[in-house]
């Protein structure tokens, strides 16, 4: 039955390429661009109301800024490419996956409010300050952290690919492989033993450390005007629902990616291309990973 899995996952990819050249997702960040400043001024409002005690007042503050950072995430940045990447070139648990995303996301939450803490109270920072650190520090580093991920999983694809050709040039002694073909007596993919492998823990902590590098700047923002409003842990608890709100997409394109995999994995499972699909897959998922990321590097520096 996984054959018949080969017309949608074909019709996905198609509809994906074709929303890309026809500038859908330009169009879609500039919407949520657009959102994203009206919420910004929500937030100011909300932050005014909170300051004046008003009742119900933080309950808005966190409800906009979820709803911020929902909308800021779907704009450039936030790991998506990396996640989506990541969970596209490895068979990943799909809780694993759902983990590394949320955890990134609230990792960049925690980035912002000690990178904030730390310099307004130690280093006497200003605003404009932070925000430049961020963009000149913090960026480079998970731009950094982001390509050695997709270089990689790039090296990945190639020693596995290394390892299929060599066993295909050994002589097999055995007589006992229960995945050979009856009718041709060779392999046409992995085992489910081999196709059960999932990334290593290493892994899931830089790709979290990497994402988590570079904070929100609506992060930054809302935790320094709360900290000169006198209403700091306001700003603490609307640093972390902007972060759930961008959690909400990432694991999204998580999902996403997921399912795409395993849709392909399952349609080619009864071909001859079984056994390359999957490191084909992790190397173009590297590939794509690391030259976004050298490319918003460069750009950096």
């Amino acid at each position: 039955m996984s054959k018949y899995l080969i017309v949608p996952v074909a019709i996905a990819i198609a509809v994906l390429l074709w929303f890309w050249g026809s500038g859908g997702f330009d169009s879609l960040a500039a919407w949520a661009a657009g959102e994203q400043r009206e919420f910004q001024n929500q937030i100011a409002r909300a932050l005014r109301a909170a300051r004046a005690e008003q009742p119900a007042a933080i309950a808005t503050l966190l409800m906009v800024c979820f709803a911020y950072g929902f909308f800021h995430a779907i704009g450039p940045g936030h790991g998506k490419v990396l996640i989506g990447g990541y969970g596209l070139g490895r068979n990943v648990a799909f809780l694993r996956l759902s983990a590394i995303s949320v955890l990134s996301s609230l990792g960049q939450a925690v980035t912002a409010i000690v990178l904030v803490y730390a310099g307004v109270l130690i280093f006497q920072m200003s605003r404009e300050s932070l925000v430049g650190a961020t963009e000149q520090v913090m960026a480079p580093i998970s731009y950094g952290a982001i390509a050695a991920i997709g270089l990689w999983l790039v090296l990945r694809s190639i020693r596995s690919f290394a390892r299929r050709s060599h066993s295909a040039t050994t002589p097999q002694h055995s007589h006992h492989d229960h995945g050979t073909c009856s009718s041709c007596g060779h392999r046409h993919g992995p085992t489910a033993q081999e196709v059960a492998q999932v990334g290593s823990l290493r892994e899931s902590v830089l790709l979290i450390a990497g994402i988590a590098a570079r904070p929100c700047t609506g992060a930054l923002f809302v935790l320094i005007l709360t900290w000169q409003m006198g209403i700091a842990m306001a700003g603490i608890a609307g640093a972390f629902a902007m972060a759930l709100g961008t959690a909400t997409v990432t694991t999204l394109v998580g999902w996403t990616s997921f399912g795409l995999r395993g849709g392909l994995i399952a349609s080619a499972s009864a071909t001859r291309f079984a056994s390359v699909l999957a490191p084909t897959i992790e190397l173009v998922a590297g590939l794509i990973i690391a030259v976004i990321a050298f490319g918003l590097l460069m750009r950096a520096i």
